[in-house]
């Protein structure tokens, strides 16, 4: 299954170690998933080429849906356990403190996704939660997996762009 765009490497880093994995989780207090890791495998963050994922709710920049610009990988300059990614990003845009900030969205920095810890404590599979204007963690996948399954073209929301001008 191929993840990223090939042409889009701005925010990939270096290649993947257990070493890196093991550092990544010691600085953020938490096990990632599993199938967060075998993604970054595959390349270590970039942009993935399914960006938008269907809501049931409204957001602040959508009727149906939220884009994200990039799946944050680990290390490196937009590393997940470096001050972009980590507590340093959750203070300065007031996010919940739930988890971690795993995805880059077109807001920069107004709205996120966070992999959400607050029900299964540290060592368990967190949910995917978004994360608006308002501050509200809203979960939209139970898993890591389930979110990128449910990833998909934003082509379908081109007629969207007109709520963004209302």
């Amino acid at each position: 299954m191929i993840v990223f765009e090939d042409d889009d490497d701005e925010y990939t880093g270096a290649p993947l170690t257990s070493e890196m994995v093991r550092h990544a989780e010691e600085v953020l207090g938490v096990r990632l998933p599993r199938a967060y890791v075998d993604v970054l495998l595959q390349r270590n963050g970039g942009v993935p080429q399914h960006r938008c994922f269907p809501t049931e709710f409204t957001t602040s920049w959508a009727p149906d849906h939220i884009e994200i610009e990039a799946l944050l990988g680990i290390g490196g300059e937009w590393g997940i356990d470096t001050l972009h990614g980590e507590a340093g990003i959750i203070a300065e845009w007031g996010y919940p403190e739930i988890g971690v900030v795993f995805c880059d969205t077109p807001s920069g920095g107004h709205d996120t996704l966070m992999l959400d810890y607050s029900e299964c404590g540290a060592e368990g599979e967190p949910a995917v939660a978004y994360i608006d204007e308002d501050r509200i963690p809203r979960h939209i996948a139970r898993t890591f997996d389930e979110f990128m399954a449910r990833l998909v073209s934003c082509e379908q929301f081109e007629d969207d762009e007109q709520f963004e001008d209302e």
